[in-house]
C-alpha cells in the first residue's frame, strides 16, 4: 500500500503560508529571492510540496538557502534550531537497523529520508547551513557517509559546538534521543 503524496486543500494553504512566513522572517538566507517566484515553483511541484510537508511535520522547518546555478532549482534546508524532533532516535541505514540483535529503533535516517523524498545534508551543506545560524548546539545531525567509512561499520554525523562545526563518526547501528537527520530538497 503506497503513501499518499497529495496534500489536502487546508494542508497546502497552511503549508504554504508557514513556508512564507519563515522565509520572510529569515531574509538572510535568501536576500536576493523573492517568495512569489518560490511559490510558483512549489505551485508547479505538488510532490515536492509534499516532501516539504514532511519535513515541516516532522520538525525541520524547511527554509530556502539558495538557488541551484544549473538547474534554477530553489534549494532548501531543515533550518530547525535544533535537530528534527519528529526524526531522532533512527540509526544511519537500513542495514544498520538490521544489524541491530535488540532495542530497533522504528526506521533509519536513510529510509526516512527516501520515504520523505529528501536527501541527507552532505558534510559541505551542513557547514553552509551554519552560516545562516547556530544549528544542533545541543543535538546532532547524521550526514552523508563515504561509502568507505560505511563499508567499515561506521557513520558521520555533525553538530556545531564551541562556534564551530564538528563532524564525527559512531557506529552506523547507534542512534541517539538527540541525533537526527537534516534534509535537503530542490524544487
Amino acid at each position: 500500500m503506497g503513501v499518499n503524496k497529495k496534500l489536502s486543500a487546508e494542508q497546502h494553504k497552511e503549508l504554504l503560508s508557514t513556508l512564507k512566513s519563515r522565509f520572510e522572517k529569515n531574509r538572510n538566507r535568501h536576500p536576493s529571492l523573492e517568495w512569489t517566484n518560490v511559490q510558483t515553483r512549489l505551485e508547479a511541484s505538488p510532490e515536492k510540496l509534499w516532501s516539504l510537508y514532511e519535513m515541516e511535520r516532522t520538525g525541520g522547518e524547511p527554509d530556502v538557502v539558495g538557488v541551484d546555478e544549473q538547474t534554477g532549482e530553489y534549494i532548501f534546508y531543515d533550518c530547525s534550531p535544533e535537530s528534527p524532533k519528529g526524526r531522532r532516535s533512527i540509526c544511519y541505514d537500513r542495514e544498520a537497523l538490521e544489524s541491530r540483535k535488540e532495542h530497533k529503533p522504528e526506521t533509519s535516517a536513510l529510509d526516512m529520508a527516501t520515504a520523505m523524498g529528501v536527501e541527507i545534508l552532505s558534510e559541505a551543506q551542513y557547514r553552509e547551513l551554519q552560516q545562516f545560524g547556530k544549528f544542533d548546539a545541543k543535538t546532532s545531525s547524521w550526514i552523508q557517509t563515504p561509502p568507505d567509512i560505511r563499508k567499515l561499520g561506521g557513520a558521520l554525523f555533525a553538530d556545531f559546538r564551541y562556534g564551530h562545526v564538528f563532524v564525527y563518526h559512531n557506529g552506523a547501528q547507534s542512534y541517539y534521543a538527540a541525533r537526527a537527520f537534516r534534509g535537503s530538497l530542490k524544487v
